[in-house]
């Protein structure tokens, strides 16, 4: 019932001198412009307001800072602290965004359980999620998702191939316990498995190894959900996949949960043009509501190569579309 859309510019290596203001610009004007009507048309006719996903806004911490490997191995680093500070300033300009919306539409649909909009921090290769992009989801959890907010506005991504993504997951769970925020949580298996330089350490040893402690890990996020609701420290899960097996095991822990908060604050979703045919099938034959598709956009060459890496670490999904 809705999308999460992603600008496909971006700069990991530091070598393109990209426009950094742009980015954050466009970003906010589809918000505005893509997002919000479509998710506003959508409100004023549904028989139930928490049948509509929310509409999704990603950011990619290597599209909003120059130099983004380097500010993000060097995060914690007082000499960095210009760069790191901008790169937050950044995401947080447009998360800001977002949390405004969340609130003055909370008004006008106080009924609503789940949040209108989400700002997405994306996942990166393995030694900048760990030196910099955990700890920047933490600051924007920390400001943008307190516990005495009804919605979340911000999630994060979590990598479950990786070995320590679950024990990483249990931690940040423990630190929002005490520090009074709300985990907004994506996960997905991965998508840097060609590129990682220590894949055999870092990495799964199996897909099924993998599928494991994904469905391990999301049916653990989904039943704390559902059991606490409102004072669940997850506020929000996105299951990102494109495994069918994935997708339909989040649906039947979902079942006979109408109505709940838990409910409201999953969402299924997969790329768009990609698995389409298991999106298709949770809608038709399994009354899915809450699901959303993945949607990049931008220049051609940008777009182009994103979708041929999607392609690369999809190769199952393609397999099973045709």
């Amino acid at each position: 019932s809705n999308m999460m859309l992603s600008l496909t510019i971006e700069d990991s290596e530091g070598t393109k001198n990209i426009d950094i203001g742009y980015i954050v610009e466009e970003t906010i004007k589809s918000i505005h412009q893509v997002l919000k009507p479509n998710l506003l048309q959508q409100l004023e006719s549904a028989a139930d307001v928490n049948d509509i996903a929310p509409g999704y806004i990603a950011l990619k911490p290597s599209a909003l800072v120059a130099n983004p490997a380097q500010v993000l191995l060097n995060f914690k680093n007082p000499s960095w602290k210009k760069q790191s500070d901008q790169l937050v300033a950044n995401c947080s300009a447009i998360t800001k965004v977002v949390y405004d919306l969340n609130q003055e539409l909370l008004k006008k649909y106080p009924t609503r359980k789940s949040p209108f909009f989400v700002s997405t921090i994306d996942a990166e290769k393995y030694d900048l999620q760990n030196s910099g992009v955990y700890e920047l989801q933490r600051i924007l959890f920390e400001k943008f998702n307190p516990k005495e907010s009804p919605l979340v506005s911000c999630i994060g991504t979590w990598q479950l191939y990786l070995t320590d993504a679950g024990k990483e997951l249990q931690e940040e769970y423990k630190r929002a316990e005490k520090a009074g925020y709300k985990l907004g949580v994506k996960l997905v298996r991965g998508a840097y498995i060609h590129s990682e330089p220590d894949r055999n350490v870092v990495i799964q040893p199996t897909k099924q190894a993998s599928d494991i402690n994904y469905n391990k890990i999301m049916s653990h996020v989904i039943e704390d959900l559902v059991e606490k609701g409102t004072k669940s420290t997850y506020g929000h899960l996105v299951v990102a996949s494109h495994n069918y097996y994935s997708q339909m095991l989040a649906t039947k822990l979902l079942e006979g949960k109408e109505g709940s908060v838990g409910k409201a604050n999953v969402v299924l979703a997969q790329l768009l043009g990609m698995a389409d045919n298991v999106t298709y099938d949770l809608v038709k034959n399994h009354g899915v509501k809450n699901i959303i598709k993945y949607v990049p956009w931008g220049p051609p060459i940008e777009t182009k190569d994103y979708l041929l890496r999607r392609l690369q670490e999809n190769g199952d999904a393609v397999r099973a579309d045709n």
